[in-house]
């Protein structure tokens, strides 16, 4: 899983936080993804919540 914002560069998108993929994986945080009205600006595919992995214990 990235763990950076491919737009701001600034987010660190923790692997259990939110993020934005579509589906070649292009991974954006919350702001960038509601700025880009959803869209992938790399392939202009649909933004969706990332699925979130199980933190090992």
């Amino acid at each position: 899983m990235r763990t950076i914002c491919e737009r701001c560069d600034a987010v660190e998108l923790p692997a259990d936080g939110r993020a934005w993929i579509c589906s070649f994986e292009c991974t954006f945080c919350e702001s960038c993804s509601t700025a880009m009205d959803h869209n992938c600006p790399n392939c202009g595919g649909e933004l969706v919540v990332r699925p979130r992995r199980r933190v090992a214990v």
